[in-house]
């Protein structure tokens, strides 16, 4: 399988890396960078092709991974408008719709959508996907396999859970970084140096992620397994009930669903 990646960003970078670590040939991938230092980069890590720009061997994959940003898409996308005619085409571009991708692109329609997340970066990624219906199942499995470079991965079959995906694993790093920054800094304010606190907030944060993941309970479960009555945990818990964390939690979220399907509106109208 041969894929072209139209940019080499991060996201880009972490796809590349993982597939060349499960065995792509090095010689099956190319990018399309503008950068030069990052061309330089990604070439000298992994042995790729990198180009300037969109040359023949660009049009010759099985996959295309759209790897710019949505504001830069549609004018990225023109060089492919008319010659695309079997590539299945990834984009990972957040945001841009579908039916957005497919009249940038001339009418195309056999397009995969992904959102996968920062921890993508090291492997531990969590990707959502979904696909027009001119995608067939083989096509699927291809767009899969290259997601599954850099972690897990999830089918949603309508486009409109694209936004909740977004809202919860896509932004849900961000969630997790902030309780992490706020253990920490309850760790210095009782009494810990910077290292400790954040050796206590990371090791924690980690362990219990694992023992939820490896667990067939739900957090719930977990959580109440924790709590005895009367005791520390329950302490801290009602503390934080009354602060609205948990309220907080879900209804940002939701914003960030809400936000999710209002930028599509606007890059769709571009």
């Amino acid at each position: 399988m041969k894929i072209t990646f139209l940019g080499g960003g991060n996201m880009a970078a972490a796809l590349v890396a993982g597939l060349v670590k499960q065995g792509f040939a090095p010689a099956d991938i190319v990018v399309v960078e503008l950068l030069a230092e990052q061309r330089q980069k990604l070439a000298e890590a992994h042995g790729i092709v990198c180009l300037a720009e969109v040359e023949a061997s660009a049009l010759e994959s099985d996959v295309l991974v759209l790897a710019v940003k949505p504001q830069q898409m549609r004018a990225a996308l023109q060089p492919f408008v008319g010659r695309l005619q079997h590539q299945i085409v990834v984009s990972i571009a957040a945001g841009l719709t579908l039916e957005t991708l497919s009249r940038w692109l001339g009418g195309y329609r056999r397009i995969v959508r992904a959102m996968p997340n920062t921890p993508a970066m090291i492997g531990a990624g969590m990707t959502g996907l979904c696909a027009l219906p001119e995608v067939a199942l083989n096509e699927r499995f291809a767009a899969e396999r290259i997601l599954q470079a850099a972690g897990t991965t999830l089918w949603v079959e309508a486009e409109d859970m694209m936004d909740a995906v977004t809202a919860i694993s896509g932004s849900g790093p961000a969630y997790l970084f902030l309780f992490i920054e706020a253990l920490e800094q309850a760790a210095l304010e009782l009494g810990f140096v910077p290292e400790q606190a954040r050796l206590l907030a990371i090791e924690t944060t980690l362990g219990a992620a694992r023992l939820a993941a490896d667990s067939s309970e739900p957090a719930s479960v977990l959580r109440q397994r924790v709590t005895s009555k009367g005791g520390t945990t329950e302490a801290a818990l009602e503390v934080m009930r009354t602060h609205g964390v948990r309220e907080g939690l879900i209804a940002g979220a939701k914003a960030a669903a809400a936000r999710g399907r209002e930028l599509a509106r606007q890059l769709g109208d571009a």
